[in-house]
């Protein structure tokens, strides 16, 4: 897979995540429970981060936000930071990923731009990361309690919401992990053929200049040569 089919496969992915997990936050049915009658369902109790509601079996909804934030328990405020804090990561991660992504014009050279991705794939794990202990934390609480045989009040479970924001913060993971693939990418593509065909260049030419160095501290003394022609003597020289 190439480096830009990589990149608009996590953007699609970390998009699609962002937009499921900000679609959590006010989505109403994050934990219901419901009283049955011997016929039909006399009425259906939901809840989600802002306030309790009750539906009667003709469909009509009473609702009581709740009065006061610092009233809160502990639980419900750690999760409407995280969340809250997990749609703003997104945004940036988005806007970053625009910014970074190969087949956009802006963000300047190929290695800038690797390193602008891999910012926005780090955002984007945070905003999965936050997302996720958001939810797991309220399915935490609903669980302990639908299971604790000494808890009396209305038991709840647990609720489409939470399997929306589970399905957004795999996706937001698993497409900031593609993003993240792009620096190496980045950084190992940066040299161009230009560069690489200098860099052999200058490496051929200290080879030229230390083969004469070699050579002349290799180099043996030629062996003498002999003349082919054989000298004629008189019979009279020794006279």
């Amino acid at each position: 897979m190439s480096n830009m089919a990589r990149e608009i496969l996590g953007f699609i992915l970390t998009t699609s995540g962002w937009v499921l997990v900000s679609s959590t936050l006010p989505t109403d049915y994050w934990k219901v429970s419901s009283i049955d009658g011997t016929v039909i369902t006399t009425a259906t109790f939901w809840s989600n981060l802002w306030k309790t509601c009750v539906t009667d079996s003709t469909g009509v909804s009473n609702c009581k936000d709740f009065p006061s934030m610092l009233a809160l328990d502990g639980y419900i405020q750690v999760c409407r930071g995280l969340m809250i804090a997990a749609v703003c990561l997104g945004f940036f991660a988005s806007i970053f990923a625009l910014i970074g992504m190969k087949c956009t014009k802006i963000g300047g050279p190929d290695q800038t731009k690797a390193r602008i991705v891999c910012l926005s794939g780090i955002t984007f794990m945070c905003t999965g990361l936050c997302s996720l202990s958001a939810c797991s934390l309220y399915a935490h609480r609903i669980t302990s309690e639908f299971f604790d045989p000494m808890f009396v009040a209305q038991k709840y479970e647990l609720g489409a919401a939470l399997f929306i924001g589970w399905a957004g913060s795999t996706l937001c993971i698993l497409g900031g992990a593609l993003f993240c693939l792009s620096l190496s990418d980045g950084m190992s593509s940066n040299s161009s053929p230009s560069d690489r065909r200098a860099f052999v260049n200058s490496g051929a030419s200290l080879m030229s200049r230390a083969m004469p160095q070699s050579q002349s501290s290799h180099t043996r003394r030629p062996p003498p040569e002999y003349s082919g022609t054989s000298q004629h003597f008189d019979k009279n020289a020794y006279v």
